[in-house]
Order: C-alpha cells, then sequence, then structure tokens
C-alpha cells in the first residue's frame, strides 16, 4: 500500500501530526503497537474505575498557549472538555505546607508573606519564568540549571523546595534540568492555569485518532513497525507486522514522508545499519530521562468526605533540606521518597461513578531498580511500595487505607512494556542545560521526529507541540517535480 504519510506510534505527538495532515488532505497511514491510541495519553478499567495513565494536570489551554491554536485547527474544542484544576499544587514537607495558586500574582504574595526576607528573590523566579525571552535576551546566554539559578536568587532552602514542588513533572534533579526548558514549561502552568480532560486523556487519544480516520487516513492498532525501508538516502517506507504474529510475518507499506512518534532509540535500531549508527552517534550525548512508579486507586468512597480538599498534593520527605537533596531522595527507601498524590475526585472528572473517588500516586523511579528483581521479589516489591505509600497517606489523610478499594502498581518495566521505550523513559531525553536538539535527521531527508524525543520534549504539551509542527514542516515542503 502506498501513503502520502505514515506514522510510526500512535502517541500524542504522532496523533497530532497524523490529524493535521489528514485534515490537510495527506493520506496517512499511523501504525501503533498497543491496543489503543495515546502512549501515555491512555486509560485502562478496573471494576467500576477508569484509571488515567498520564494525565495529571495539562498547562492551558489558554489564550496565550499555542493548544488553544492546535485545538481548535482540529476540532478539539467543542468535542473535548477541558475542567480547570483548582490550585497548581498542596506542597508538603513535615516543616511547610503550601498551596501554590495558579496565579503568578497571588502565588508570588503568598510566598513573599512566608518568606518576607525572600521578596527579591521570588520576584527575579516569577520575572524568569514568566518571560523566559526576555530574561534570555537581557542576561548571558549560557544555559544554566534551575537548581543553580535559585541558589543564586534565594537563600531559604525550604523555598527553593517549593517553588520546585512538582519537579517531578519535568526531570528528577534541578541540578541537571535547563532553566530555559524549565522557564518555558512552568511557565505556561502560571501563565494558562492547568486542566484535567473530562473522562480521561484517552478521550483526546481516540478523537485524533478518529480524526485522521474520518479523514481518510488509517489506524491500525496493535501492529509493531521492525523497520524503516531507505532508498537513496530517502525513507521509502515501513516493514511492520501484526503484534502477536510471528516475526517472519511481515508486510510493507510506502510513503512520501515517515514520521517517528517513537524514542529515538528505537528509530535508529528500525534503520538499515549504517544510517543507524550515525543517528546513534547523533544522540550519544544526550541521557534517558527518568521513569515513574504509580499507584493507581479506586476509592469506595469520595476523599473529600474524609475531609480531603486538594487536587494535588506533593509530599516531600523531611530529610531533602534542600534542592541538593533531591536527586538522591529518588532512589531512596519507598518510606522516605518523595512523592506526589493526585485526587482526581476533586473534579467532576468521570473518571469514578457516583459516591467512589479515583486516584494516582507517582514517585520517580529507574528502570535498573527493578530489571535485575526475580519475579517473586518484584511482586514483593510492588506490594510494599503500595502499602508503604498508603501508610504514608494515612498520616496526611486520615480513613485514605478504609477508603481503598482497589489498587494497582505500575513500575517503570510496566512503562517500557506499553511504551516500548528505554529505560521506561517517561519524558524522552533528559532536558539537561544546552541540551542538544535533535529536530531532523540530516542523512535521511524524509525522515521526521514527533515525539518527546524530538525538539520540544516531553510531556502533553511537548508531544502535541512536536506533533504539530512536525506537520507543518512536511506541509511547507515544496512537492518533487
Amino acid at each position: 500500500m502506498n501513503y502520502d504519510v505514515i506514522v510510526i506510534g500512535g502517541g500524542l505527538g504522532g496523533l497530532t501530526a497524523g490529524a493535521k495532515l489528514a485534515r490537510e488532505g495527506r493520506k496517512v497511514l499511523l501504525i501503533e503497537q498497543h491496543n489503543r491510541p495515546g502512549g501515555c495519553a491512555t486509560t485502562f478499567r478496573r471494576k467500576e474505575f477508569t484509571l488515567e495513565v498520564g494525565l495529571h494536570e495539562m498547562d492551558g489551554p489558554g489564550p496565550r498557549d499555542m493548544k488553544t491554536k492546535i485545538f481548535n485547527d482540529l476540532g478539539v474544542t467543542g468535542n473535548i472538555e477541558f475542567l480547570k484544576v483548582p490550585e497548581f499544587y498542596r506542597f508538603i514537607n513535615g516543616r511547610y505546607a503550601v498551596t501554590v495558586s495558579h496565579d503568578p500574582q497571588e502565588a508570588a504574595a503568598r510566598l513573599s508573606e512566608l518568606f518576607p526576607d525572600e521578596k527579591e528573590g521570588i520576584a527575579r523566579y516569577f520575572g524568569q519564568i514568566l518571560n523566559p525571552k526576555k530574561r534570555t535576551a537581557e542576561s548571558e546566554t549560557r544555559d544554566i540549571s534551575v537548581g543553580e539559578f535559585l541558589d543564586s536568587i534565594i537563600k531559604n532552602e525550604d523555598l527553593k523546595l517549593i517553588l520546585l514542588g512538582n519537579l517531578g513533572y519535568f526531570h528528577d534533579d534541578p541540578y541537571t534540568l535547563s532553566l530555559a526548558y524549565y522557564s518555558h514549561a512552568q511557565g505556561s502552568y502560571y501563565s494558562n492555569g492547568a486542566s484535567f480532560i473530562r473522562g480521561g486523556s484517552q478521550r483526546l487519544s481516540d478523537y485524533l485518532a478518529g480524526y485522521i480516520q474520518s479523514h481518510g487516513g488509517t489506524v491500525l492498532l496493535n501492529h509493531i513497525v521492525t523497520g524503516i525501508t531507505v532508498e537513496g538516502d530517502r525513507a521509502k517506507g515501513v516493514v511492520y507486522r501484526r503484534r502477536n504474529d510471528p516475526p517472519q510475518a511481515v508486510r510493507e507499506s510506502f510513503a512520501d514522508e515517515v514520521i517517528a512518534n517513537n524514542s529515538m532509540p528505537a528509530v535508529a535500531d528500525m534503520l538499515p545499519p549504517v544510517y543507524g549508527a550515525e543517528l546513534k552517534n547523533e544522540f550519544s550525548s544526550l541521557k534517558n530521562g527518568a521513569s515513574l512508579l504509580t499507584v493507581y486507586f479506586g476509592f469506595s468512597r469520595p476523599l473529600k468526605e474524609l475531609g480531603h480538599n486538594y487536587y494535588s498534593i506533593f509530599v516531600y520527605d523531611e530529610s531533602v533540606k534542600s534542592p541538593a537533596g533531591i536527586a538522591a531522595n529518588n532512589r531512596d527507601d519507598f518510606s522516605r521518597r518523595s512523592f506526589t498524590f493526585v485526587d482526581y475526585g476533586q473534579l467532576d472528572s468521570e473518571l469514578a461513578p457516583a459516591g467512589k473517588d479515583v486516584g494516582a500516586l507517582c514517585c520517580i523511579d529507574y528502570l535498573d531498580d527493578w530489571m535485575e528483581t526475580e519475579r517473586k521479589q518484584y511482586d514483593f516489591r510492588k506490594v510494599y511500595a503500595a502499602q508503604v505509600f498508603m501508610d504514608r497517606l494515612e498520616k496526611i489523610i486520615p480513613g485514605f487505607r478504609s477508603a481503598v478499594e482497589y489498587y494497582e502498581v505500575g513500575t517503570p518495566s510496566t512503562v517500557k512494556r506499553y511504551t516500548l521505550n528505554p529505560d521506561g523513559a517517561v519524558y524522552g531525553f533528559a532536558q539537561n542545560p544546552g541540551r542538544k536538539v535533535i529536530d531532523s535527521f540530516r542523512s535521511v531527508a524524509n525522515l521526521h521526529f514527533a515525539s518527546a524525543w524530538g525538539k520540544t520534549g516531553g510531556g502533553f504539551s511537548g508531544a502535541i507541540y512536536g506533533g504539530y509542527m512536525c506537520a507543518l514542516s512536511i506541509l511547507r515542503k515544496k512537492t518533487p517535480m
């Protein structure tokens, strides 16, 4: 079969790119190895509960948000409902319990009340993240880490930790996270607020997959791409098979353009050896980002009935005294590891039936801590993690344990199994200061990247931006004579 564009992978980047190209009349084939589209933007059912895989809150969409234009263009607006999240986050570390507002003026005022000696540093922090381009133009162009920046403007270590409360949305260590990247990403939460998709992120993914199909495209689920065909330094198509078929049961489709929505290391392995080696050399200086451990909860009653009134809480262990302790804590025992808990019942999320609730706990985790574990030890460690975190949440939300009707644990191994991402990385390459950006692969002119591993980075917004920009770059190309 011949197509104008083949998209490898059905994550948000691939879905957005495919939807835009289909809208503009291109014949699109999208191939996804999972049984549903979306990648990390998916949900799954357990008993009466719809459990959200990845979405806690998405920045925007707001008036200054590029996603608003994208959603209007692709008809998402009016078909998908975005619920405004009430507060940015609640930070708890045993020394402070602070609610951080999405409104930057309210957030700055509250923090200035708590830390009156740090008013100037607080003002400089918000000035940086709300006007990152202006600040870059005014200062030296060298990209520094978020940790280095905070150390240069603020003395109080707890204030730094509060500002870094949601660090896990981007990275695992403030001293290896690019200030430029962080400023744009964090600034969008303060500029545009945040939202959750009513019914879960699967509704957005299903909508985009349906949009591709309703505009003449094809979406193949449960199929896995095993190779990219290259002739004359041009990608000519892909080799793929049904996921459970034997390796020899392959088929091939052809296209003028190929979009890789999968991880860049996986793309290198799909290419003929000479091109694969060259691409690996391109990203050899980049490191894979961290993974996550997630405990999914179904509750027999809304946590509001227990007096819990926060959508998301970020709990830093008391042993973390400064930003310098965050990285080591991410490998600490689960009894001390910092974590995030999201209570979807604070919104009309439609994830649970009336009178019940759904929540999720996440912490930074790493695949290498699970790889050498035997099956019994693996299962025991999952149960241990869940039980320890439930004990810790019981202290914050009395009655929590009695409300738990169902729980399930996903590890970095789970992330790798469902996304095929190396190291179970959820955000693609780590966003280190001065990170090399790979927007295209010159040796194969019509091979494009539209994923968390590309120019725009990870997260829901990064994937959506990357997919849309990839589609625009293809649409701007002149058709060969």
